[in-house]
């Protein structure tokens, strides 16, 4: 496993990391999810990452990891869905961070992200004020944003955020050039999420309900000849495009989980590949927008 510094932060992280978004629903046993998760301890990935919409996947970490808490790192996601309390207010922010620290059984939470917060909502300034408060108060070590296009550029540019954390693939990549070299010239952390773009890849036809429709018919469009398997070249293209820091795969199942390691371990993609995959988003590129 590959650690990288996490933007100015001090903090290494591993460059895959476990999107725990899939254990928040009760499709399997609690033995099951305690199994999971501490082999993604046990593999050597270091970053785990939720958020409070997330089912009952942070109560499950911090059942099951609690113990182990020295051992990895905490991102979650926040903003919404206090009760009693108006989303995208300085009490929605401090007091998600209080349920979460209760949740993951901590004293700290690591990176905690505004979680698709609208770009109106961050030139208030409001809770980016509020999250800053809880890093002052010790209960958050890095204040990040999670979302796209316009917000996104907004927070990089802030000096409001510590990190961020966006959508990074074959199929979206309208923040490579930009977004990603000033989050890293600023000295910000990155996270990437859906480096598969939900492999659209799996369907022959466009599909509904699977929350990829858009990236198939990117897909489509670009037509792209790579001689490589979808899935080692998506998880490679996402892992070492420039600014990137880590990778959040999620996945239930304890050999798909090995076997994403595997293919990241075996380093960047040929130039040849690389540079036909962006060369290919560039040319049809049709207003093509980071998804949420």
């Amino acid at each position: 496993m590959e650690y990288r510094e996490y933007g100015n932060s001090g903090l290494k992280v591993s460059v895959v990391g476990f999107g725990a978004g899939q254990i928040g629903n009760n499709s399997q046993s609690e033995k099951e999810i305690e199994i999971l998760l501490n082999h993604v301890l046990d593999s050597g990935i270091n970053l785990i990452d939720s958020a409070r919409s997330y089912g009952l996947s942070e109560e499950r970490i911090g059942k099951y990891l609690s113990h182990r808490r020295d051992e990895f790192f905490i991102s979650t996601k926040i903003g919404y869905g206090i009760k009693g309390v108006s989303d995208w207010s300085s009490d929605a922010i401090a007091k998600g961070v209080e349920e979460a620290l209760k949740k993951y059984r901590t004293d700290r939470l690591d990176f905690v992200h505004l979680h698709s917060c609208p770009i109106e909502t961050l030139l208030r300034g409001e809770v980016a004020n509020a999250l800053g408060r809880m890093v002052e108060q010790g209960k958050v070590k890095v204040a990040g944003y999670s979302g796209e296009n316009e917000a996104l550029k907004y927070a990089v540019a802030s000096g409001k955020f510590s990190g961020v954390q966006t959508s990074v693939n074959i199929f979206d990549q309208q923040d490579i050039d930009a977004t990603l070299l000033d989050a890293k010239k600023n000295g910000l952390g990155v996270i990437a999420k859906r480096p598969t773009g939900n492999a659209p890849w799996r369907f022959n036809v466009k599909p509904t309900g699977h929350y990829c429709e858009e990236y198939w018919m990117r897909m489509k469009r670009m037509n792209l000849q790579i001689n490589m398997d979808w899935q080692e070249a998506a998880l490679r293209f996402s892992a070492y495009t420039g600014g990137v820091t880590s990778i959040i795969t999620g996945t239930t199942n304890l050999k798909h989980l090995d076997e994403n390691i595997k293919l990241v371990s075996q380093g960047k993609l040929p130039a040849d590949i690389y540079n036909e995959i962006r060369n290919s988003f560039k040319f049809n590129d049709n207003n093509w927008r980071g998804q949420i």
